[in-house]
């Protein structure tokens, strides 16, 4: 956790290859930036499905998601997650 305040909650994620974030949902709308280019797998409700991320290209999400997040890499990832409390 970078960054905790009535506002805004930034952590920094990183973790090995195949680690994972573990099964959570986001209470808040969300902006992830990731740090290297990289794939991670998201297993979602609806079943499994891989993103690519480009260093520095974030991007957003509503409140609401539910996934687990692996490391689909044969390295450590990093991403930035900028939670927005409202």
């Amino acid at each position: 956790m970078l960054i905790d305040n009535e506002r805004v909650r930034v952590t920094r994620w990183q973790f090995a290859p195949g680690a994972a974030t573990g099964w959570h949902r986001h209470e808040y709308d969300y902006v992830v930036v990731p740090l290297v280019d990289g794939v991670l797998e998201l297993v979602e409700p609806d079943g499994t499905r891989s993103s690519e991320l480009t260093t520095g290209v974030p991007y957003f999400r509503e409140a609401g998601v539910e996934h687990d997040v692996v490391n689909a890499n044969d390295y450590a990832f990093a991403f930035i997650e900028v939670e927005a409390k409202g």
